[in-house]
């Protein structure tokens, strides 16, 4: 009989274990989830304070790219 009791008590610890990783793997998906959405936050607030520096630089278009340009090519970057 303690063999019947001990497979029972391993297949109640493993059932445990397996509700414990589906838990912490929704609460990693969700942790995941809400990173992105601050990420992708950020991503807009830089892109909205960089096109409104551009915007109030009164550099033209040709100007700014000319100069992106030659910053790449200053670091070594293939565009």
């Amino acid at each position: 009989m303690a063999r019947k009791s001990s497979r029972d008590t391993l297949e109640e610890k493993i059932e445990q274990a397996q509700q414990r990783v589906i838990k912490t793997k929704a609460a990693y998906d969700k942790a995941v989830d809400d990173l992105q959405i601050l990420i992708d936050k950020k991503k807009a607030m830089q892109t909205d304070e960089l096109m409104n520096a551009i915007a109030q630089s009164g550099r033209s278009f040709e100007e700014i790219m000319r100069f992106l340009e030659e910053k790449q090519d200053d670091l070594g970057v293939k565009s």
